[in-house]
């Protein structure tokens, strides 16, 4: 799954770790996410969701669009 969250989180002058800490989860799972390495649950993509102010499409895209 393809993702904007690198992007996202640059734009704001965010560390993987402050990333991490607002969406509640390890730094090593926001990196995991950023190199598409693990797919986001569904909950924690409507948790990225809610904080970018974005639908979650704009976020996370499937490899196959």
């Amino acid at each position: 799954m393809k993702n904007r969250l690198k992007a996202l989180r640059a734009e704001r002058d965010w560390t993987q770790a402050q990333l991490a800490d607002e969406l509640e989860v390890s730094r090593q799972t926001v990196n995991s996410i950023e190199k598409g390495k693990f797919d986001p649950s569904l909950p924690l993509a409507f948790k990225a969701s809610r904080l970018f102010g974005m639908p979650i499409e704009e976020i996370f895209q499937d490899e196959a669009e």
